[in-house]
């Protein structure tokens, strides 16, 4: 058993926040800033809020039955031709939707690098990605990597922090704008790209997963539950004020003023009178790292899920191969996409991010549907509350997922 005090280790909850803190996270904080000031900062509050409940229903899934959310959902559902419809709809969005975020991430790191090298954002992010993939395909875990990535993250982070506290916006303004809910003309597609973002859906997957590898059976069950939370709401919120951060500094240096950045490479500079002289190189760096952070982690989140999809009784061989194949193909497809989409890297990452808000109700409605089972989890099951928070986040992600593919579809 685990000494208590470790507890306060950072866990999977850093993971889950690097993750969302990519470079959908910056383009998408970013544009909401620059073109709508304060004013969508009660979405972002609300996708901060969903996440950590969500993400605490995914560790408290895993931790009790021990199994990932995918497996979860195969075997709660009755009859067998209804249980593999619905794996198959989740396997199919999962794996689609985190193509779709892999893609975002390449073209970001991608235009990081082009920031810092001067080589052109497609060839950089499609190289990434492959990469990416033959770290996968020849079972490198790249913890050391994916370490001092977060780190350079955490760097960006609080270079977002500070430059915010610098900026001096008017707190009557951050205040209305994160209490007062309201969609300016034009902004619905971004305030569900800023849930998409956050609440990101592959991460219950992931979540529900890691917590087994970081408590293992042996631990104490209310003990590992505590300090899971703890993990989840530190990480969570921390990624929840720098997300913040991000959106006042771009309302503060562009909502008013004549220019609006179309990249992640014209925020940088255009920032540069913000940051000072370093702001440039420091924000490329930080957005390569998040690209390549979340780069990583997508994959694999995939590969997890399409495992968990198996019948029980496949050997955990054949769940290896599974993992690793998906994820490498969804590495890969990423790369091909993010060379052939990143002409215009802003509008691609963004759409990315709404993907993924639009699988969102799909994937809480499975996971609240486990939460509530008591053969499953019995005294651990959902309270009231936590089954009000993922009804609201359900419904809202629907209503801003319809309203926006409603002029697509008229």
């Amino acid at each position: 058993m685990s000494d208590p005090a470790r507890g306060w280790r950072p866990g999977p909850g850093l993971l889950v926040a690097a993750a969302f803190i990519g470079p959908g996270t910056v383009a998408t904080a970013s544009r909401a800033g620059a073109q709508f000031g304060f004013q969508l900062l009660w979405a972002l509050l609300l996708a901060v809020a969903a996440t950590i409940a969500l993400q605490e229903m995914a560790a408290r899934l895993g931790l009790v039955t021990r199994r990932g959310l995918a497996e979860a959902i195969r075997d709660s559902i009755q009859p067998a031709w209804l249980r593999w419809a619905s794996v198959g709809l989740v396997l199919t969005a999962i794996v689609l939707g985190n193509t779709a975020y892999q893609t975002g991430n390449l073209i970001g790191a991608g235009a990081g690098v082009s920031v810092l090298t001067g080589a052109a954002t497609q060839p950089a992010a499609a190289a990434l990605g492959v990469g990416v993939g033959i770290l996968i395909a020849v079972g490198g875990s790249g913890r050391i990597v994916i370490g001092g990535l977060m780190a350079i993250v955490l760097a960006m982070s609080t270079a977002f922090l500070l430059t915010a506290a610098a900026a001096a916006p008017n707190p009557a303004g951050i205040a209305r704008g994160a209490l007062v809910p309201s969609l300016p003309q034009g902004s619905t597609l971004t305030a569900l790209a800023l849930i998409g973002t956050t609440v990101v859906p592959y991460n219950l997957f992931l979540h529900a997963s890691a917590v087994q590898r970081r408590w293992p059976a042996s631990e104490d069950l209310r003990r590992a539950l505590r300090s899971a939370r703890l993990d989840s709401a530190a990480a969570i919120g921390l990624g929840g004020v720098v997300t913040m951060a991000i959106v006042v500094t771009a309302a503060a240096a562009f909502f008013t003023a004549d220019a609006r950045p179309n990249s992640p490479s014209e925020f940088a500079e255009q920032l540069t009178g913000v940051f000072g002289a370093w702001g440039r190189r420091l924000f490329a760096a930080g957005l390569a790292a998040a690209g390549l952070t979340s780069a990583v982690t997508a994959p694999l989140a995939a590969g997890f899920t399409a495992a968990g999809a198996l019948p029980a009784s496949a050997s955990q061989a054949a769940r290896e191969r599974l993992t690793r194949g998906t994820a490498v193909a969804v590495a890969l497809v990423g790369a091909g996409l993010a060379y052939t989409l990143g002409k215009s890297p802003t509008e691609t990452i963004v759409a990315a991010q709404a993907a993924n808000g639009l699988l969102l109700p799909l994937v809480a409605a499975f996971l609240l549907a486990a939460m509530n089972r008591r053969d499953l989890l019995g005294e651990h099951r959902n309270g009231p509350l936590l089954n009000a928070i993922g009804v609201a986040v359900v419904l809202t992600a629907f209503a801003l997922g319809a309203k926006t593919l409603a002029p697509l579809l008229g």
